[in-house]
């Protein structure tokens, strides 16, 4: 199993503003599907994180099952989640949504709360 996107992927994903995601969780049935924010930090890791915190459901569904898909540009890519605990990688999710989406700052102070920092994940291929 690789550990890293294709180039063209991590371009895909680099430029699109928002991704749909969809999740599993214990549900059973069609996925649950969400927009959310995605960003490609210096090192070409794809993290993500939830707005709502630990309450966000596409949040809960990834951790109950990892295996997530994203669309973007009418591409599905199928990837699954790691938790991001380590401070190093929050901190450059921090920075990369601070430097993608700075004209939403409303928006973006939200994602940089500290309650929201904890669900940082980083998104990996399945």
């Amino acid at each position: 199993m690789s550990t890293t996107f294709d180039p063209t992927t991590i371009d895909r994903l680099r430029a699109a503003q928002e991704v749909e995601i969809g999740t599993h969780g214990a549900r059973v049935g069609e996925p649950h599907r969400t927009i959310i924010w995605i960003v490609v930090d210096e090192q070409d890791r794809v993290l993500i994180r939830s707005v709502r915190g630990a309450a966000g459901r596409w949040y809960r569904d990834a951790l109950a099952d990892p295996r997530v898909s994203l669309e973007v540009d009418g591409r599905v890519i199928p990837a699954r989640v790691e938790v991001a605990s380590d401070a190093e990688r929050i901190a450059a999710a921090s920075q990369a949504l601070r430097t993608k989406y700075a004209r939403a700052r409303a928006s973006l102070a939200a994602m940089l709360r500290e309650e929201t920092l904890p669900t940082t994940l980083e998104l990996l291929p399945r």
